[in-house]
């Protein structure tokens, strides 16, 4: 019992030490300008201090070059990379994989020790998740902001047409006056363009980093202007009219499958909260599925239900517009 003891110990306390490195291991930003501001003031201090500037993009997976390595070599990891990036975060693919490894490996050594291996297992598959999830929540978050603030873009930028400015012009001004993530989107097209990529690849670019039906059609529609000329200024005022009509389409949607999906939450959450609730009246009800070998197992298969119901009730009740 003392091993095992020491044991999870060892565990909890290298989980902790790499919590600690992953949030501050890495160099940041400010510590970089503090370093070359230190420079400045102290020229004598040239050779402790590294001045390469970073020119090119950092196409790195991960700071750990043994993690970044095998990262290269695997086909989801840039899937991995434009998560984090359309999630808005300043972080490495690598370091959100570090966490669920983390994440993974608490949970099974924690419900290991409680309860049985098998359930430690489906912890672990559910820790491993929990970044990831985090992550795509924050993903589509900010994807439905940036939708939601398309249509303000393109109004100022027809102004700004219809004014008499230049369409790269427009760009910046909608960088400069719009809110985020609108602004961050177009100004690193802006600056893109600026730095002498051509427009319709700094255009292509934001379709990638923004996977949107509007972004796309707002993109097409530009670049066949382009070619075949045309009233640009009116161009983008209808194109802002019709993804206001779709968003209004979609607001409608919503209205009328809220009962769909408050059946679709209530069927989800009964039979965890019967549960919860009988554990509390009743223990011993219910506790023949944790002091069984069998219960576990039934508790394992009974939660993928769950999650296999919920998935296909979603899709129902999820309609795309």
């Amino acid at each position: 019992m003392a091993i095992l003891i020491a044991l999870l110990t060892f565990i909890l306390v290298g989980i902790v030490f790499a919590v600690i490195w992953l949030l501050f291991g890495t160099t940041t930003d400010q510590q970089v300008v503090r370093e070359r501001m230190e420079i400045v003031q102290n020229p004598e201090r040239t050779g402790d201090v590294s001045l390469d500037l970073q020119l090119t993009r950092d196409e790195n997976l991960s700071s750990v070059p043994l993690l970044n390595r095998l990262m290269l070599r695997l086909s989801w990891s840039r899937r991995l990379q434009a998560l984090v990036t359309q999630a808005g975060l300043q972080m490495k693919p690598g370091k959100l994989l570090l966490f669920s490894a983390v994440a993974a490996l608490s949970a099974y050594v924690l419900v290991g020790y409680a309860y049985d291996q098998w359930l430690a297992i489906v912890a672990a598959l559910v820790g491993a998740a929990i970044p990831i999830a985090v992550v795509s929540v924050l993903r589509r978050r900010r994807m439905g902001q940036f939708e939601q603030r398309f249509p303000e873009a393109l109004d100022l930028l027809g102004r700004a047409v219809r004014a008499g400015h230049a369409f790269t012009t427009g760009l910046e001004m909608v960088s400069k006056e719009c809110a985020e993530p609108v602004a961050g989107e177009f100004r690193i097209t802006f600056d893109e363009h600026n730095l002498g990529l051509p427009l319709r690849d700094a255009l292509a670019g934001m379709t990638q980093r923004v996977p949107s039906v509007d972004v796309q059609f707002f993109v097409t529609a530009l670049l066949i202007q382009k070619d075949t000329g045309g009233n640009l200024a009116e161009l983008l005022d209808e194109l802002a009219r019709v993804i206001r009509e779709r968003f209004r389409i979609h607001r409608d949607v919503r209205v009328k499958t809220a009962q769909g999906r408050l059946t679709a939450m209530i069927l989800v959450g009964l039979p965890i909260g019967l549960l919860l609730l009988l554990r509390i009246l009743n223990p011993g009800y219910v506790g023949v599925l944790f002091s069984d070998p069998v219960g576990p197992k039934v508790l394992g298969i009974a939660a993928l239900l769950q999650i296999v119901g919920a998935a296909i009730i979603w899709k129902i009740v999820h309609i795309e517009v």
